[in-house]
């Protein structure tokens, strides 16, 4: 009865309301993984659109690293491709495309209230438009709250007038955020709701097209860059990771994006621009404990996560209740920190995959007024062999 109370406790906080992504096994068997890697990565630049999908993908489920996409705009200055919408309302079609995009390679989505106003070719002219006190204010805000161990920029900071004015503008303040983050005396007031902090690394995603061409770029020593190969390919969903990039690029439709994918080899290139120097160029968190001994009392997490994964049945994953639900308490009496946050929300959100339930409330009109009463149709359905009952609706 106690263990029945505490899985309809944790599934009712979740967003099974709001008709969650219904996983499969192996997609299940993924997120359990990603409970043992204690690490975060953020990567920033100007616009939707502008992220590098490859390499979003790869640190997600590869790396199994907590990763967000900050986009400073919301593209409202852009084209539309698929619809008469522009500025404000194209802006709400391209924050949706973000959104789904991430639904796709894994990441989490950000932004600032930076306004798209077009092309820009200085970033002097961009800084002033945007308001850089404010955007700045959004960029510590999003680093304190999701605590990235490392920050990837997409532009170089350092070619103000060669290219767009966003991209230049997105990557210097980029620094300014970096060092900003963990000065308590900048913006005192986040402190009463997020904690300051200070990333490990700032880096560069080198791009041949910032050397003029694939050709050049070929020739160019790339020693002194990180290296990393993210032509993964991931046997339990058929997939490699430049395929399911493709497919979260392909959701900026309005920008007429999209790409069939491809497989093999694929190399990602990133440059050191601030922070604790590194030795291995294949790990971008040398240095950072990313096992649960980075939670004080958490090494045996670590090992009961481990004993699920052995354990999972691919056929049954409501089998792994009982050892997750016992997980989740485990992690309930460990110190009050972001870590524990963290993996008890992605814990949560296991559990309702593993149950098979379905809880869904559809009301019966599209639209309602303030004041007035809408009819809520209720479904709730335990798929799995694990009793469960429903105590109240809220």
């Amino acid at each position: 009865m106690q263990k029945n109370l505490i899985i309809l406790l944790l599934l009712c906080c979740t967003t099974a309301f709001a008709q969650p992504q219904k996983l499969q096994s192996a997609e299940i068997y993924q997120k359990i993984e990603k409970l043992n890697f204690l690490g975060t990565a953020l990567y920033i630049a100007a616009h939707p659109d502008d992220e590098n999908t490859r390499l979003i993908s790869f640190l997600a489920n590869a790396k199994h690293a907590r990763t967000g996409y900050l986009s400073l705009t919301r593209g409202d200055g852009g084209q539309n491709l698929i619809g008469l919408e522009l500025r404000e309302q194209l802006g709400v079609i391209r924050t949706q495309e973000l959104i789904e995009a991430r639904k796709v390679d894994g990441g989490e989505q950000f932004f600032s209230r930076a306004n798209d106003f077009g092309y820009s070719k200085m970033p002097n002219e961009t800084l002033e438009i945007w308001d850089k006190k404010q955007v700045l204010q959004d960029m510590v805000w999003v680093i304190r709250k999701f605590q990235p161990d490392v920050i990837i920029n997409r532009f170089d900071h350092r070619s103000p007038g060669t290219t767009h004015g966003h991209h230049t503008s997105s990557a210097m303040l980029t620094l300014e955020a970096f060092k900003l983050a963990n000065d308590p005396k900048f913006e005192p007031n986040q402190l009463k709701f997020a904690s300051a902090w200070q990333p490990k690394r700032v880096f560069f995603n080198v791009s041949w097209w910032f050397f003029g061409g694939k050709d050049k770029f070929e020739k160019a020593d790339k020693s002194k860059y990180v290296n990393l190969q993210t032509g993964y390919y991931y046997p339990s969903i058929g997939k490699s990771n430049q395929e399911i990039a493709a497919l979260s690029r392909s959701k900026h439709k309005s920008q007429g994006f999209g790409s069939t994918g491809v497989r093999g080899e694929d190399m990602e290139y990133l440059e050191l621009t601030e922070g604790a120097d590194l030795k291995d160029k294949q790990n971008l968190f040398e240095g950072i404990d990313t096992s649960w001994n980075r939670v004080k009392g958490g090494k045996n997490i670590g090992i009961a996560v481990e004993a699920i994964l052995k354990n999972f049945d691919f056929k049954n994953p409501s089998a792994s209740l009982t050892a997750l639900t016992d997980l989740y308490t485990q992690i309930s009496t460990l110190e009050a920190t972001h870590w524990k946050t963290v993996k008890l929300a992605e814990l949560k959100d296991i559990i309702a995959a593993c149950s098979g339930l379905y809880l869904e409330a559809a009301a019966e009109i599209q639209s309602v007024t303030p004041g007035s009463i809408a009819k809520i149709k209720w479904e709730a359905i335990n798929r799995s062999t694990v009793p469960m009952t429903l105590e109240s609706i809220d």
